[in-house]
Order: structure tokens, then C-alpha cells, then sequence
């Protein structure tokens, strides 16, 4: 069965705000999958998964040429994915809001003038039984 954002439950919701690292998941131009450890905000509400990055670096390339990623939050035995269509931010105040939500989970990022934010449109959640039951 497929489960969307609208099946979490408070102990996922809990899990998706604790300050751990995630794996961001993109498929290369040869199909390959690319996979690299990120920091990522959610946002209940809009069922968004947003990654802050700098511009033009494989992850930016992946989303702007594939339109899909996938974002896993992994603590041990629990674990929850959430995928859907993705897409780059440039304009300035999606970046401030991103830095900003990237800030309370984990801290103040550095200065960069390059960054851009990778956010995805959650349509599909996996994870183990302990967060989606």
C-alpha cells in the first residue's frame, strides 16, 4: 500500500523534526542513482521536504534534468522516505525561508551566495512500521 503525506502520524512527525542526517536520492544523466548526505527541513502543511545546496552542483543538475528525488531519515531501526517531484528554488525569499527552517532543526547555515534549495512535492512516504502504524 501506498502511503502519502497525509498518513504520518505523530511519532513520524516527531521522527522528521529530530536533528539527523539524510540520504538525498537523484538519478544521474546515465540512469544512475546518486546519493549524498544532506541536511532537510519538513513542512507538514505544504508536505514538503526542502534541501538547502549550492547552484550547479550534481544534486541541482539531477533535479533540474530528472524533476524526481527521494529524501531518507534513518535512526537505527526507524527510517522514513519521502519522494516526489522535485524542483530548484532561486528566487531569494524561498532561499531565506529554506535557511531559516534549516536553522531550527540544525543551525545557522554558512553564508553561501550560490545556495538554492531542492524541494520536493511529497507524494509518496515508505518507512518502517514504528513511524507509519
Amino acid at each position: 500500500m501506498t502511503r502519502t503525506p497525509g498518513d504520518l502520524g505523530a511519532a513520524a512527525a516527531e521522527f522528521l523534526t529530530d536533528r539527523h542526517l539524510a540520504t538525498l536520492a537523484t538519478l544521474r544523466a546515465d540512469g544512475t542513482p546518486h546519493v549524498v548526505a544532506v541536511g532537510f527541513t519538513w513542512d507538514p502543511e505544504a508536505h514538503r521536504a526542502r534541501v538547502i545546496t549550492s547552484d550547479g552542483n550534481q544534486k541541482v543538475r539531477n533535479v533540474e534534468r530528472g524533476g524526481y528525488a527521494a529524501v531518507t531519515h534513518v535512526d537505527g531501526p526507524r527510517w522514513i522516505t519521502l519522494e516526489g517531484r522535485a524542483v530548484v528554488r532561486r528566487e531569494p525569499e524561498q532561499v531565506a525561508d529554506a535557511e531559516r527552517r534549516y536553522a531550527r532543526r540544525y543551525r545557522e547555515p554558512r553564508p553561501n551566495p550560490k545556495r538554492v534549495v531542492i524541494e520536493i512535492e511529497v507524494t509518496r512516504v515508505l518507512g518502517s512500521r514504528t513511524l507509519l502504524d
